[in-house]
């Protein structure tokens, strides 16, 4: 697992002396963080918007679905939702393939290129005379789509400081966390007055803008920067010893083979993410499934119109607002938390595992109080739709501290482990739909909900046993203690190159 470079730069290591390696200084007028305050904003609403348009898209199609069953005579609903599923391994597999690719490129590249074909694919849709049609393009614009879900987050970061990044990353989580609630009800209004065609042309419109919107955001990707000043200096100097770290880069393939290999040796062969990877994936699947379920229980049963039942998700649409709102409360428990990382003196992985625990019990508390609350339609409709609210909350929660507890735990290997949790919730989020019509007429909405709620309930225990003995989890893992022992090695090259230009200097 360690990393792989290929000799590919101007100069060899022997030539290349450290006081002509180009840095971004925290005062560098290059440097993203010291862009103006609006041009970072409008960054973050930019690539945030592009995310929303993608996971918008995604479960907009689950409320064109009775016009796409009696257009193309499709009789099975799961059938019919297998554009739904198509998309979702799409997003599974370009967090692989396709979104790596700004390790080469760059940000802003990857961002206009995959975005403008994510438009071109949209057409197709619009225009399919068949179901298959739809399915098979829809997979290849999730594909192309992806890079804005794996990457926007790294843009956040390259603009965001330290103290600013916990806030940075809630603003910029408020539009693609609510992209599934926001797409069946939009989804919904524009199938029921103007056609299914239509949900594809305005996805078609949001894309566009998003590509426009896109163009105006400059390069934020480090490695690009470095590379970009470096060349500069080379030509304007004449002097062929600039250098930067990053001009011995990995070669198209070699970071192919790493990306398409790395995330599953991990997945396979880390215990953390055993456990994270099943129970972030049955959440996410069972959200997933929320956007079949909702349907069944609002528009057959309760006899509600498609649009009409789109208001249904509101619910977990004000849950993930309230999960995002209260970040500083989030912050003042982990921080107030009492685990403490050694080495850097700031709240340790397991610290964030405290709030992925009240995420873990609202979810099934949500859940399953709207199984048992949904039907019969005697019962008033606010009340499953309220209980939305902690099932949205506790699914916003487990995401993103998560994530953060991956993050913080897998260091540089970060990026693989999360991309290895990414296809497997994505695979999950597709497998379960297509269960969800035969299951719900089989046990019933309440029967089958309680199912669901119940296997969450299973996995509670998950984020409560990191919180205890994450840390003895992590000293155990073998790709942790590697990382360590490269951090420690990086730091003595530091040191000793401080103390060779403090000789110089002397001299």
């Amino acid at each position: 697992l360690s990393l792989a470079r290929t000799r590919t730069s101007i100069t060899s290591a022997a030539s290349r002396p450290p006081d002509f390696e180009v840095t971004l200084d925290d005062d560098d007028p290059e440097n993203p963080r010291n862009w103006p305050l609006w041009y970072r904003g409008y960054t973050i609403l930019a690539v945030s918007y592009a995310s929303w348009v993608v996971v918008l898209y995604s479960t907009s199609y689950t409320a064109t679905i009775p016009g796409l069953m009696a257009e193309f005579g499709v009789a099975s609903r799961s059938v019919a939702t297998l554009g739904l599923t198509s998309y979702l391994l799409g997003l599974a597999a370009g967090s692989v393939v396709v979104a790596p690719m700004s390790e080469l490129y760059g940000r802003r590249v990857v961002y206009l290129v995959c975005m403008g074909v994510f438009v071109v694919l949209i057409v197709p849709c619009a225009l399919a005379q068949s179901l298959a049609a739809m399915v098979v393009v829809r997979f290849f614009g999730a594909l192309f789509g992806a890079a804005m879900i794996s990457n926007s987050p790294g843009t956040v970061v390259d603009i965001a400081g330290r103290e600013s990044l916990a806030l940075c990353m809630s603003i910029y989580s408020i539009a693609p966390l609510n992209g599934p609630v926001t797409g069946p009800l939009i989804g919904g209004f524009v199938y029921e007055n103007l056609g299914w065609r239509w949900g594809n042309w305005l996805a078609l419109i949001l894309a566009g803008v998003a590509v426009l919107m896109l163009a105006l955001v400059k390069e934020t990707y480090a490695p690009a920067l470095l590379k970009k000043k470096a060349a500069r200096m080379r030509k304007e100097t004449g002097d062929d010893r600039w250098w930067c770290r990053h001009d011995q880069r990995i070669s198209t393939l070699e970071l192919l083979k790493i990306n398409l290999s790395r995330p599953f040796v991990l997945a396979a062969t880390e215990p953390i993410l055993w456990f994270f990877n099943i129970w972030i994936s049955v959440i996410y699947g069972i959200l997933y499934l929320c956007f079949v379920a909702y349907p069944i229980v609002f528009t057959q049963h309760r006899g509600w119109t498609v649009s009409m039942s789109g208001l249904a998700f509101l619910g977990i649409g004000i849950g993930t607002l309230i999960a995002i709102a209260l970040e500083p409360v989030w912050r003042r428990l982990i921080n107030g938390a009492g685990k403490t990382d050694p080495d850097t003196g700031r709240a340790a992985p397991e610290a964030t595992a405290l709030v992925m625990s009240i995420g873990a019990v609202l979810t099934p508390l949500g859940q399953l109080v709207f199984s048992w609350t949904c039907l019969p339609a005697s019962i008033p409709a606010l009340v499953p739709i309220a209980f939305g609210v902690p099932f949205g909350m506790g699914n916003t929660l487990s995401f993103i501290y998560g994530s953060n507890y991956l993050a913080g735990a897998y260091g540089i290997y970060a990026a693989s482990a999360l991309a290895g949790n990414a296809v497997m919730r994505s695979v999950f989020g597709a497998a379960l739909p297509l269960a969800g019509p035969a299951m719900y007429d089989a046990l019933t909405p309440q029967w089958a909900g309680t199912l669901l709620g119940l296997l969450e309930v299973l996995l509670v225990p998950i984020p409560f046993a990191f919180y205890r003995y994450g840390e003895r989890i992590r000293d155990r893992s073998k790709v942790i203690q590697q990382m360590r022992e490269e951090r420690a090695a990086a730091e003595r090259r530091l040191a000793k190159l401080a103390a060779r230009r403090e000789r110089t200097e002397r001299r």
